[in-house]
């Protein structure tokens, strides 16, 4: 056996190196990293969002640690779709061509993803054309037009959503839902049905952090989003129940920080396993992820990971 094809993932034709990605908001739009991490040693990374128009987001601070991880209320600011188009498409065209890239997708109105998608795939013509492999939809966002709630807690609203960007493109479509829905798995059926390619589970989970001697939030914005290993749980959890709603490819996203986490991943149902706060503490963290599936898998006699999938055994 060759080394690494133990590794080697296959979803919706795209052929994965490895499982292990960068989750959203950590790899920027891979430029940024490039000589920080080793991108092509990953399996493929999703960028930082992409909004129609460009965002400021959240005001400083921006991050707070705690023990179990990290809170971050960034509030989505990316420089929107035409700067992406100019500045961000020909750089990803023409590096890690074995890396697969995922382009975050946010809006704040049902068509609005749907025209981000549109702009995106204009420019993807030609020598362009491998700038990207795959979206990943948040519809965590709050609909401004329905009252703030979020896209995917609105069966009617997610349903527009994923259906307008499948037909916007015919690249691989994952929808990232959040895990306070109150059932993830008709979030993710309704995904499946209107025509998505797989689930991202899971988004951050809101939470606060208080600096007591300010008697104030420690982030800018107020609230922010937990990430790192306090939600691992949380996130396999939410792996093994969207597992049972359908038949989808899963990217497992939440807590990850070694391979035994990854595993526990892939066991619940993920074919891809996303690290994010992990790689941002130790930019090397992801690579010995992946030395370390690799030797687990040899140390097992596992032939591909991708036979570990979905394997959980639950108790009678």
């Amino acid at each position: 056996m060759t080394t690494g094809s133990r590794l080697r993932t296959v979803v919706h034709n795209l052929v994965f190196q490895n499982p292990i990605v960068l989750a959203a908001g950590t790899a920027g739009y891979g430029e940024e990293l490039a000589g920080v991490v080793r991108l092509e040693s990953l399996g493929g990374f999703v960028t930082k969002a992409v909004s129609l128009e460009p965002r400021v987001g959240a005001p400083a601070p921006r991050v707070a640690e705690f023990e179990g991880g990290m809170m971050n209320a960034v509030g989505l600011a990316n420089p929107g779709l035409a700067a992406v188009r100019v500045q961000h498409l020909p750089w990803l065209a023409s590096h890690l061509p074995q890396t697969r890239k995922m382009v975050n997708v946010v809006g704040f109105a049902a068509d609005e993803f749907a025209a981000v998608v549109t702009g995106l795939e204009e420019a993807l013509d030609g020598e362009q054309a491998s700038a990207v492999d795959a979206y990943e939809i948040n519809v965590s966002c709050p609909n401004v037009k329905a009252g703030g709630m979020e896209f995917g807690a609105d069966r009617t609203a997610l349903r527009a959503v994923v259906a307008s960007v499948r037909a916007a493109t015919k690249r691989p479509v994952f929808v990232k839902l959040s895990p306070v829905l109150e059932n993830i798995g008709d979030a993710a059926r309704i995904s499946a049905d209107a025509g998505a390619d797989g689930i991202t589970v899971v988004n951050t989970i809101p939470g606060l952090l208080i600096d007591i001697e300010r008697r104030k939030p420690m982030l800018g914005f107020g609230t922010g989003g937990v990430s790192g290993p306090a939600i691992l749980p949380v996130g396999l959890l939410a792996t093994w129940k969207v597992r049972r709603a359908v038949p989808l490819p899963i990217l497992g996203v939440g807590g990850v920080t070694s391979a035994e986490d990854a595993l526990q991943y892939a066991i619940a149902g993920a074919s891809l396993v996303g690290v994010g706060t992990a790689a941002m503490r130790d930019p090397r963290a992801p690579e010995r992820i992946v030395a370390g599936l690799e030797q687990w898998c040899t140390r097992h006699n596992v032939k591909n990971i991708q036979d570990l999938t979905g394997t959980l055994e639950w108790p009678h």
